[in-house]
């Protein structure tokens, strides 16, 4: 699981940790939290000598699917996550990798954001899951002291999203 977001009281972070905190014990999560430790990307520079970079690599290379929740900034991605993506362009660390994300701004917003994650993991070839990628609105006022979020309609979306991430994977595990 990525967040886009390195605040550290982040609805798209507490977003994550939910869908961590209700998976069931077959679907096993793993949540990379280096962003804000990534290098600028450098075409010149292939990230060996970045512990951060072979880190973000190892993780990838490991998961089975990736889910990604992001906010939007400028009408478009952080910084930080398109950062993140850039260090994939052309190792293949996401090629063919399922990948979907859950969008927590409410109707109206974040289409910037989304709109360039399904671009960029699309140039990469991701093996994107539309069906999986879920808005599930969240307010800041939605996540308890915990750092979760409570609400049952959330929680069930995301369910719902985290099971349909996790047949597409096992469908693409040859």
């Amino acid at each position: 699981m990525i967040s886009g977001s390195t605040r550290t009281a982040s609805t798209n972070s507490a977003a994550l940790r939910t869908v961590s905190a209700i998976a069931p014990g077959d679907i096993r999560t793993r949540w990379y939290n280096d962003l804000a430790a990534l290098p600028a990307f450098d075409p010149d520079d292939d990230g060996s000598a970045h512990p951060s970079v072979l880190a973000l690599r190892e993780q990838l290379s490991d998961a089975d699917a990736v889910l990604f929740c992001t906010p939007e900034y400028a009408g478009t991605l952080p910084g930080s996550l398109k950062n993140l993506l850039d260090w994939t362009v052309g190792t293949g660390d996401l090629y063919e990798k399922p990948a979907a994300w859950i969008t927590v701004a409410p109707l109206g917003r974040g289409d910037g954001a989304t709109a360039t994650l399904r671009s960029v993991l699309g140039y990469v070839g991701a093996a994107i899951d539309l069906e999986a990628c879920g808005r599930l609105p969240v307010l800041r006022d939605d996540v308890g002291p915990d750092g979760l979020v409570a609400d049952a309609e959330f929680r069930s979306g995301a369910s719902a999203v985290l099971h349909r991430l996790a047949r597409h994977a096992q469908r693409a595990t040859p």
